[in-house]
């Protein structure tokens, strides 16, 4: 039996079917035919909304660092300094930890300097710019503070995801030891 048309299928829709599909079977299952099937349309008519697959992972990149975004400036609102900081770095890894596939879409753009992607990722950086000014950083010091942080939080998840923390201890409490040597650090140099 064909999958039947679905009239006035939305972009977000679409997105979210990819990214579920990302979260469960990993990111390398996302293909047009895999999203055509969940969504019950034939492959062509994704062709309305991105060019091929490429187009689709620049769309779900974008999509990732948005919805990465939102969880970090929720995290962010009413606390500031240390608070702020550890706050935004959970979210960080609780958004990996929920949303794997998707994260990993984060990082699979086709063309990261693509200038769409480029500008999601920017509210990322400078939402981070902004959490880290208790800490008086300013000009390139601030940005190679968030590429450090941005390590911190990327290295801690991919190592998670891929089981590389056997040992019996809590991996929420590492990950506040990490943040707060890091920002102990900060305050050092």
């Amino acid at each position: 039996m064909s999958p039947r048309p679905k009239v006035g299928l939305e972009i977000n829709e679409i997105l979210e079917a990819a990214g579920e599909i990302a979260d469960v079977f990993g990111i390398q299952e996302v293909t047009l035919a895999n999203l055509a099937k969940k969504l019950g349309i034939r492959p062509p008519s994704l062709y309305n909304h991105f060019d091929g697959l490429g187009g689709l992972r620049k769309k779900m990149a974008i999509y990732g660092i948005n919805r990465l975004y939102e969880k970090l400036a929720t995290a962010a609102i009413g606390v500031s300094g240390d608070e702020a900081l550890l706050a935004v770095s959970t979210a960080y890894v609780n958004f990996a930890r929920k949303h794997p596939g998707i994260y990993e879409a984060t990082l699979m753009a086709p063309d990261m300097e693509d200038r769409d992607v480029q500008q999601a990722g920017a509210k990322v950086v400078e939402l981070s710019v902004r959490v880290l000014q208790a800490y008086e950083l300013d000009g390139d010091h601030a940005l190679h503070a968030v590429r450090g942080l941005r390590s911190i939080l990327h290295g801690f998840s991919a190592l998670e995801q891929r089981g590389g923390f056997k040992m019996d201890l809590d991996l929420n409490v590492s990950l506040e030891v990490i943040i707060k040597a890091f920002i102990k650090g900060m305050r050092n140099s």
